[in-house]
């Protein structure tokens, strides 16, 4: 599935020992909705599964590195929590759940690492395909405004970057990034089939809450 899964498959056990909480949009955004259905798209290790499936019937979790799934299923089994989530291996630009399925979704800190333009607009039009009517989707990407990327903080346009993970050892692993400009991240929800509800920038992220047209 492609370079971004073989780069987390080789970090996921080091990459998961990072990621250990939820983050405070997130949580805010799952704040008072609820739903039969919950999907976390680019997963990872399943952070926000955790507090995605206190609030749904069923939480799914996709992601396309094998790794980082299995470092998903066992934080689950370990927290009591693996029979509420259903952790399935897919690609963010394809994903494996029926038309108007899911009532809330979230879609964070994952496509900004798909490349190029076009499949990144299409991964945002398939969240639109998977909510169903009335659903809502939280979705996140690095920003400009991020204090690593001080210099751009006043583009208008974003740029591609490499930005290394440091494995115990030294070693280093590349992973590829798009950082957003704000006004770009807004104009390539504004190509896919969502609707922004909500739109800001908040921790050096773009945000958007977003709906089905």
């Amino acid at each position: 599935m492609g370079a971004t899964a073989a780069t987390y498959d080789r970090i996921a056990a080091h990459f998961s020992q990072t990621r250990e909480y939820a983050w405070p949009e997130v949580t805010s955004f799952l704040d008072g909705r609820e739903g039969a259905v919950g999907l976390d798209v680019g997963c990872g290790n399943g952070r926000h599964c955790e507090p995605l499936r206190e609030r749904v019937d069923e939480a799914v979790g996709v992601d396309v590195s094998a790794g980082l799934l299995r470092e998903a299923r066992t934080r689950a089994s370990e927290r009591g929590y693996d029979g509420t989530v259903s952790f399935v291996r897919g690609d963010a630009g394809a994903l494996p759940v029926g038309d108007g399925r899911a009532d809330v979704a979230v879609y964070v800190a994952a496509l900004h690492h798909l490349r190029p333009r076009e499949r990144r607009v299409a991964s945002l039009s398939e969240v639109a395909r998977v909510l169903a009517p009335g659903g809502r989707a939280l979705v996140s990407a690095w920003s400009t405004a991020h204090d690593r990327f001080e210099a751009a903080a006043d583009a208008e346009a974003g740029f591609d970057a490499e930005v290394d993970w440091t494995l115990p050892g030294g070693e280093t692993v590349p992973r590829f990034y798009h950082i957003y400009a704000p006004a770009e991240f807004d104009a390539d929800l504004a190509a896919s089939d969502l609707r922004v509800v909500e739109s800001t920038v908040s921790s050096g992220n773009c945000y958007a809450v977003v709906a089905p047209e």
